[in-house]
């Protein structure tokens, strides 16, 4: 979407104050451009060239000084209506649409990053709307008034003036294109620098504990030199670009100085004319000026909110089908298809699979990393989308429902929740938002994560840092699994949801997570034996396919990867990696 148009789509809401503020500045503009045709009229009076009642001239230089301060406060009022109101409609309106893009947007983006390009759009685009409003349309109207004075008073100065205006302009333009490229590079090398920042922030602990702080240092170093090198050239292009157009001024100014001079003594110019030549030159000469530099600000903002386009805007949405339906749950049958997935531009997963999890089946998923655990689980949430085939709940196909529907009826357990900076009690209740204060404490006791929250000296009102870093990893796998209680979804999956914890939480746990798996259909990445030795059924994945199906004592019977896997347990863990992959 271009930025024109996003400007008009955002803008339509506030017309009637971008309105305001426009009829402001006309007036304004209006008002500096007559005072000094007054101020002529002033001054042939009192020399005795013309006879006009003084009295009228004050009132009427009373009348536009009334309107100029009118003119301020209508403009100040909608300003401060249109900017607050406008930025938060701008990022309601981000948020909206960054929650239908697809999950692999933000695993490629970095978050400083992302956040920086909202913020660009956030800041720049109120002042690049204002912009065109004010100076451009000043500007337009105070040329156009002064130059039908001049005209009329004296012509030769408007035919100057107007040429002195239309070259200005043309080496500006000229520059534009130059100074729009510098500053897209610009907007992007600080990106990757607030991108870095952010990052490192966000990882502190690792670089504490790994002493990696010079290190990290160097990164930012080698990010240091593209960012000067872009933000001096720029800085140069500019200076050297007013400095051209400075002088041109100054010959300008010099020269209609001159001719006025050469006018008066040849009396060809009366005193009153001689103050209002000079008055709206020097008027248009600063504003033209001005303008200019503006011009730079307003090449800024449009680079700024162009980059930030480019990577908010342009990203197709993973959008709902056209009369998609909600999903309906009964049962809870996930049935894979003849699925076929390609991953990361062309490595395939699940080539043709076909796959019945039963309404109720525990089921465990274990492997190598990288196996496809993880893709498989991702796939029924729609996080992935599957490249031919077919992913049915309840004989209902996914990519037919809505992804909202289809995800309240699944509660997941990730083995590393993310928590929000917020309190205990607003990260539970995300399992269910309407929840009451009690459900929330009963089902942080079926989670054994009551006792270390009553601890706490705020209790469930305490705020656990971004990303929960303030808590432990086994206290935040508790908050996740209060969570899934709470939403007591039909389809439960588990992500190893007990790895984090010790050996007596976890044993006063199992019991509520069996208890929360009756009458669910419920997935388990497994690595812990105990967990395995509880599943209806397990799956083997290796290199992206499945390999064995079956139960515990039944995979073990065929002596294939899992009792491999099996055999080679460390201290109750299944390993993450092949032995012999480790070998090469």
């Amino acid at each position: 979407m271009s930025v024109l148009k996003f400007i008009i789509q955002r803008a339509i809401p506030y017309r009637w104050y971008l309105f305001g503020i426009f009829a402001a500045m006309c007036l304004i503009t209006i008002d500096n451009t007559l005072k000094p045709f007054l101020v002529k009229q002033l001054i042939d009076t009192v020399s005795g060239r013309q006879s006009t009642n003084l009295w009228l001239i004050a009132g009427f230089y009373g009348f536009l000084q009334i309107m100029l301060v009118s003119s301020w406060t209508l403009s100040d009022y909608c300003l401060t209506r249109y900017v607050a109101k406008f930025r938060l409609d701008v990022a309601e309106h981000f948020m909206k649409r960054l929650y239908d893009y697809p999950y692999s947007f933000f695993q490629n983006q970095l978050s400083g990053s992302l956040t920086s390009k909202l913020n660009d759009v956030f800041q720049h685009l109120p002042h690049l709307i204002f912009t065109l409003i004010n100076p451009f349309c000043y500007f337009l109207i105070l040329i156009s008034i002064s130059l039908v004075l001049l005209f009329f008073v004296a012509p030769v100065f408007a035919v100057i003036l107007t040429l002195w205006v239309l070259l200005f302009f043309l080496i500006t333009f000229f520059s534009l294109r130059q100074s729009i490229i510098l500053n897209n590079e610009y907007s992007e090398e600080k990106a990757n620098i607030i991108g870095l920042c952010a990052d490192y922030l966000s990882n502190m602990l690792s670089v504490k504990t790994f002493t990696t702080k010079q290190y990290e240092l160097g990164r930012f170093e080698r990010l240091k030199k593209p960012f000067i090198a872009i933000a001096e050239r720029g800085g140069f292009y500019h200076t050297w670009l007013y400095a051209i157009l400075g002088l041109f001024t100054s010959v300008y100014a010099f020269g209609f100085i001159v001719f006025l001079i050469l006018g008066y003594q040849k009396d060809s110019l009366s005193p009153g004319d001689f103050a209002l030549v000079v008055m709206l030159n020097f008027n248009i000469i600063n504003t033209v000026f001005e303008l200019s530099h503006k011009l730079r600000d307003f090449v800024v903002d449009w680079s700024a909110v162009t980059q930030a386009l480019a990577m908010l805007e342009e990203m197709p949405q993973k959008l709902d089908k056209k009369n998609a339906k909600n999903l309906v749950v009964n049962q809870g049958q996930i049935v894979f298809d003849k699925v076929k997935f390609n991953y990361h531009g062309g490595y395939s997963l699940f080539q043709n699979k076909s796959v019945v999890i039963e309404a109720g089946q525990r089921v465990g998923l274990v492997g190598y990393s990288g196996g496809g655990k993880s893709t498989f689980v991702n796939l029924i949430l729609r996080l992935y989308d599957v490249v031919d085939g077919q992913i049915l709940i309840d004989d209902q196909d996914i990519q037919s429902i809505t992804q909202d529907s289809l995800r309240q009826a699944i509660a997941m357990i990730p083995q590393d929740p993310m928590l929000f900076h917020r309190s205990l009690m607003d990260n539970i209740r995300y399992g269910r938002t309407g929840a009451s204060d009690e459900e929330i404490i009963l089902a942080s006791q079926k989670a054994h994560a009551h006792e270390f929250i009553s601890k706490l000296p705020h209790g469930y009102d305490a705020l656990v840092g971004e990303r929960g870093v303030k808590l432990s990893g086994g206290q935040r796998q508790r908050i996740a699994i209060a969570r899934a209680i709470l939403k007591n979804a039909p389809i439960l999956i588990l992500d190893e949801a007990t790895s984090q914890l010790d050996s007596i939480t976890e044993s006063n746990i199992q019991d509520s997570l069996w208890e929360l798996m009756q009458g669910k259909t419920t997935l388990v990445v497994a690595h812990r034996l105990s967990t395995l030795l509880h599943m209806d059924r397990i799956l083997v994945f290796d290199k992206g396919h499945i390999i064995e199906d079956g139960t515990h004592a039944e995979l073990l019977d065929r002596a294939g990867l899992y009792k491999t896997l099996w055999d080679a347990q460390v201290g109750g863990f299944l390993p993450d990696k092949n032995p012999s992959d480790q070998l090469n």
